[in-house]
């Protein structure tokens, strides 16, 4: 299969399948007669395991570790779950961080709309900001 095979295949562009080639998480078998590059049904398997991996957030790096173990003949399931597991951790916590900061933003236009614009000062841009809502 060639690059434009393989992307449209996986639906993606000729460009991410070289530039995973390029990093060797995928490897292509070049023809020694015309120099083109070829891809196995194995490489299209693990290119989709790369690309459903990217849209779970997992980074190259934490790729590369998966692939090399499940290469040297391991499960990398358990690796999996803790990366997982991991995002998760953070990313509910980032959403957490995000809702607080939506009710700080909230109530700080409740506390707002009543108050009057000022001009800058020296001291100050905008009373709003800078006094916080103790004004």
């Amino acid at each position: 299969m060639k690059v434009s095979e393989l992307a449209t295949a996986m639906n993606t562009t000729p460009d991410t399948v070289r530039y995973y080639s390029r990093i060797g998480l995928i490897l292509p078998i070049k023809n020694a007669e015309n120099g083109y590059k070829t891809y196995s049904k194995a490489a299209q398997q693990r290119l989709k395991f790369i690309l459903s991996a990217r849209q779970l957030d997992f980074s190259i790096e934490e790729i590369k570790e998966i692939l090399s173990v499940a290469d040297s003949g391991s499960t990398a399931c358990p690796l999996v779950r803790e990366i997982v597991e991991h995002r998760l951790t953070v990313t509910e916590k980032q959403f957490n961080d995000a809702l607080a900061l939506r009710e700080k933003l909230r109530k700080s236009i409740d506390d707002w709309k009543c108050k009057p614009n000022k001009l800058p000062t020296r001291d100050m841009l905008c009373h709003l900001v800078q006094g916080g809502q103790n004004e």
